[in-house]
């Protein structure tokens, strides 16, 4: 989707400026009543369950490793109200130049949204009009979103790009599992992003050996737990300005060399990534930074600091 359609118009208490797009890298920017809402009633299928909050429709289930499940909308509002770290996210920040963009998924892969965001629910909103993370926090509460992201380029002034982080994406369904097989056998079962413990092992181990990788030619790593698999992010200013052709060459290398990273991801193609501290509800797991030396030991699926509170309690769909 090449063409934009831009509609121009300013933040009031019943309008959102936001962008639309069908993938992640190219938008069209449309005005959303925040006060719309669609009459909820009982359809009669026994695949769809619709509460005053919510309409939940058939889901694609993916297979995920014990204790790893959907977030609910309720679950989502109860995490970005008083769970989600904002001072933390700041910090992710610190060094950054120019104003960051945020994005958000409503229900693209869940099929869980708000009724009245139905038609956008499979859209990539990016969330360009805020006044500080506050702002951003209560834009995300409107939403109640699978996934929140942030826009990896940097932005001059007159909002012309001028460079973009250098990122890394590891994500579990790209292994190839001994028992499921690669990701094509997974696709043919209509279970693209299913994955289970041993490839959640295996592509822990590759985040531990593409740091090492990384750490020959760069200076400034990060690693962040995704919530499913792993990001490495380059923060080393010459990364920045890194062009199309070298960054692409980059990403061939690090294939080469055996790492089942998203190429188009590390080439800038795919210029979002998940925001840190923010709730990856496929999973119900939140993205966390991690020090290498933490990696080894660390257990996605019992550590507390990815545990979000909801998961004492037994989600209602």
């Amino acid at each position: 989707m090449n063409a934009q359609f831009l509609w121009s118009f300013n933040w009031s208490p019943n309008f959102m400026s936001i962008m639309f797009s069908d993938n992640l890298s190219f938008g069209l920017k449309i005005r959303v009543d925040r006060q719309k809402k669609s009459p909820l009633k009982n359809q009669g299928n026994g695949n769809i369950r619709v509460s005053t909050l919510r309409k939940t429709v058939s889901m694609t289930r993916y297979d995920l490793p014990a204790g790893m499940r959907y977030a609910s909308l309720e679950e989502r509002k109860l995490f970005y109200t008083s769970e989600f770290n904002l001072k933390e996210a700041a910090k992710w920040f610190t060094k950054q130049k120019g104003k960051v963009k945020f994005a958000v998924i409503i229900g693209r892969h869940t099929k869980i949204y708000p009724e009245k965001y139905k038609e956008d629910a499979s859209t990539t909103i990016i969330i360009d009009d805020y006044t500080d993370l506050e702002d951003l926090r209560q834009q995300i509460i409107e939403f109640l979103p699978e996934a929140v992201y942030y826009d990896r380029n940097v932005y001059n002034e007159n909002d012309k790009k001028t460079g973009q982080e250098l990122a890394f994406d590891l994500d579990p369904e790209n292994i190839t599992c001994p028992i499921h097989g690669s990701l094509a056998d997974k696709m043919k079962r209509n279970q693209g992003l299913s994955f289970c413990d041993i490839e959640l092992h295996m592509v822990k181990k590759e985040a531990i050996g593409l740091h090492e990788f990384l750490a020959d030619r760069f200076d400034n790593l990060k690693v962040v737990y995704s919530g499913r698999g792993f990001h490495l992010h380059v923060m080393d200013q010459k990364a920045y300005s890194l062009t199309t052709d070298e960054r692409s060459n980059l990403a061939k290398l690090v294939k080469k060399e055996g790492f089942h990273i998203d190429e188009w991801v590390t080439a800038g193609e795919m210029r979002l990534i998940r925001l840190p501290y923010s709730l990856n509800g496929l999973v119900s797991r939140i993205v966390l930074p991690l020090r290498k030396e933490e990696l080894e030991s660390f257990d996605a699926l019992h550590d507390n600091r990815v545990l979000p509170r909801f998961l004492d309690k037994k989600a209602t769909f």
